[in-house]
């Protein structure tokens, strides 16, 4: 099976360009392409990871691969997809988020100027006079051909966008011109989403026009990811899943993943995972004769955090979710507990506490004679063990790892102290 049929199977081709072509150029040797990755936050999240993965996908077949991140596209803001105009962060902030991006996808790319590149469009960009933009690319750029795109078409339907993001397409055009231009790369192709057609294919008549019409190149867009509902995959009630593990623990993740609907998660392996297409038609057989064991879900959840946040995290997610499952969580390290009960309610104490007015403080009883009666009906645990007695007291030196000691009530309700 060639690359793009297997990009076809997996569902991560929406559009593509001369695709005859493309396969004969694949035949002949490898190719070298891009995907360029805004630093608009200071992580890239789960949207991010479906290009970053298609990447390694072209990279597993022997071709040149570059990450390009937007140090200079980054300061103006790209109108594709957007209701209004992107914010505008500084300088020195977006600089910063683009040496953020560098490590994070240096974890899965390994850059080594060799097959496998890293780029920053700031390097040319920022250079760039806004004359010498207008004399030597701007005239190649067709005013009503520009308006027809469906990222500025979109736009000014719903209410126009500024000059600035108007010249978001000439930016992004310049970037693959560069690119194409630079002899030890010489990327001949462009990937992005869905809502990057218009300006991917923009760049490719940037070339065509400055370096003839025997320039050659390739455009290939991914479908965006949305749920049954239409909204966005990634997003929560309390925001993007990202990759940065300080903002998304390994074990969020794993847990916003095992909870993807059964009617999305077979896509979804496709999509992220590098499972052979057998071992995905296997897995797709058991899950339909036994959904309820959620088998899938596993599967994906295991297979996204191992390749973000490594084996170790991984072991570390599925401990916290059995612990916290099952109620047993004596073995559970101080690392494991501020990963697990992370946004959970929490309060702080120097003294023993009254395990009947603990319960009301952590919300976990709306009053002393609500605990009284959980208690009573052996609801409440206590680093793991059941407790009935009305007088036990919460001290420190009972506390796991002596520092936390976390209740529960019912199988699903926890909340933590923490003793200082």
């Amino acid at each position: 099976m060639t690359l793009l049929q297997d990009l076809r199977w997996r569902g991560l081709i929406y559009d593509i360009i001369n695709e005859e072509g493309l396969e004969k150029r694949l035949q002949e040797g490898p190719i070298s392409l891009y995907c360029g990755f805004d630093p608009t936050a200071d992580s890239l999240h789960i949207g991010s990871l479906l290009p970053i993965v298609t990447l390694l996908r072209f990279k597993q077949y022997g071709n040149k691969i570059v990450a390009l991140t937007g140090g200079g596209t980054g300061l103006i803001g790209d109108p594709s997809g957007k209701k209004n105009e992107r914010g505008m962060n500084t300088v020195e902030t977006v600089k910063s988020w683009a040496e953020k991006f560098k490590k994070q996808m240096d974890i899965f790319f390994h850059f080594n100027d060799e097959d496998t590149f890293f780029i920053d469009n700031s390097k040319w960009l920022c250079e760039l006079k806004a004359i010498d933009m207008w004399r030597d690319y701007g005239k190649h750029f067709n005013i009503n051909l520009m308006l027809q795109k469906d990222s500025v078409k979109s736009r000014l339907d719903s209410g126009g966008l500024t000059y600035l993001e108007f010249s978001y397409m000439v930016m992004q055009s310049i970037d693959f011109l560069t690119l194409y231009e630079d002899k030890k790369i010489h990327c001949e192709m462009q990937i992005g989403g869905q809502d990057q057609w218009g300006n991917i294919t923009a760049g490719m008549d940037l070339i065509r026009k400055v370096k003839g019409s025997d320039a050659i190149t390739f455009a290939l867009t991914m479908p965006l990811i949305l749920k049954n509902d239409g909204t966005k995959y990634g997003k929560t009630e309390s925001g993007a899943v990202w990759l940065d593990k300080n903002k998304t623990s390994p074990y969020e993740m794993y847990q916003f993943f095992v909870n993807t609907a059964d009617s999305d998660v077979m896509q979804l392996i496709k999509y992220y995972t590098f499972l052979s297409h057998d071992e995905i038609n296997d897995l797709e057989l058991r899950m339909k004769n036994k959904p309820h064991l959620r088998e899938a879900q596993k599967v994906l959840a295991s297979e996204v955090v191992a390749m973000v946040h490594g084996k170790k995290a991984l072991e570390q997610a599925l401990r916290v979710t059995e612990a916290l499952f099952s109620g047993d969580v004596k073995d559970l390290t101080k690392e494991d507990i501020l990963m697990g009960f992370k946004g959970l309610k929490e309060i702080e104490v120097s003294e023993n506490l009254n395990v009947i007015d603990a319960l009301v403080m952590l919300n976990l009883a709306s009053s002393k004679r609500e605990a009284r009666e959980f208690l009573k009906n052996n609801a409440i645990m206590i680093n793991g063990e059941y407790e009935s007695d009305f007088d036990f007291e919460i001290k420190k030196e009972n506390a796991l790892d002596q520092t936390y000691s976390v209740l529960r009530r019912g199988k699903k309700k926890y909340a933590i102290i923490k003793h200082i």
